[in-house]
C-alpha cells in the first residue's frame, strides 16, 4: 500500500479556509481532514470530535508532556494541537490526509514531514479580512482586534508556503485549492510509488 499525501492548510483567520476545506472536502471523497484538539469553547454549531476535540488546559498539557502531538501552538490565546499517532496511522494506510493549522504547526510539521503540501490561504486585503470576522459574528470586538493585530504577521509567513491562493471570489479559489490537491497526486515522484508498475523497465 503506498504511503498517504499530507496537505497542510493555513490562513489567517476570517480568511475562508473552513469554507474552502468544506468545500473541498464535498468535492473529494478521498480526501481526510484530521481533527485537531483545542482548548477554545465551541462556537455555536460545533460539535466536539466534528471541528475538532475540545478540551482543557490541562489535559491538553498533559498530552502535550507525553508526546502525543506531531504540533502544537497557542494561537490567539488558546492552545491547538494534531494528534501523532492518528497521522502516523492514516498516512501508513495510503490515506490523503489534510491539516488545518496555523503557520507555527505548519513549520513543525514541515520538520517531521518534508514531503507534506503546504498551502495558504491569503484573504484579497486586510480591510476585506476585517469585513468578513465582523459578517460573521461569531467574535467579540476584542478577539476582532485580536485577530487583526496577528493577521499581518500571519500573512508574513505566506512566502514560506508551496502554494499560496488568494481567496478573492470564493469558487475561484475553491477551485485552485482542488487544482493543488489534482497536482500534486500527479507528480511523477507519487505516481512513481502509486502505479510503479505503469513505470518499470
Amino acid at each position: 500500500m503506498s504511503k498517504g499525501l499530507l496537505f497542510v492548510v493555513t490562513a489567517p483567520s476570517g480568511a475562508g479556509k473552513s469554507s474552502l476545506i468544506k468545500a473541498l472536502l464535498q468535492a473529494d471523497s478521498s480526501l481526510h481532514v484530521s481533527v485537531s484538539y483545542t482548548t477554545r469553547a465551541p462556537r455555536p454549531g460545533e460539535q466536539d470530535g466534528r471541528e475538532y476535540h475540545f478540551t482543557n488546559e490541562a489535559e491538553f498539557l498533559a498530552m502535550r508532556s507525553r508526546g502525543e502531538f506531531l504540533e502544537c501552538a497557542e494561537v490567539h490565546g488558546n492552545r491547538y494541537g494534531t494528534a501523532a499517532r492518528v497521522i502516523a496511522d492514516a498516512l501508513a494506510h495510503g490515506v490523503d490526509l489534510l491539516l488545518e493549522i496555523d503557520w507555527q504547526g505548519a513549520n513543525q510539521v514541515r520538520t517531521l514531514h518534508p514531503d507534506c503540501v503546504r498551502i495558504f490561504i491569503l484573504p484579497p486585503s486586510l480591510e476585506e479580512l476585517e469585513r468578513r470576522l465582523r459578517a460573521r459574528a461569531q467574535d467579540s470586538e476584542e478577539s476582532i482586534r485580536r485577530r487583526m493585530a496577528n493577521a499581518a504577521e500571519e500573512l508574513s509567513h505566506a512566502k514560506e508556503f508551496d502554494y499560496a491562493i488568494i481567496n478573492k471570489d470564493f469558487e475561484t479559489a475553491s477551485a485552485d485549492l482542488q487544482a493543488v490537491i489534482r497536482a500534486s497526486r500527479l507528480s511523477l515522484p507519487v505516481q512513481l510509488v502509486r502505479n510503479p508498475q505503469l513505470f518499470q523497465d
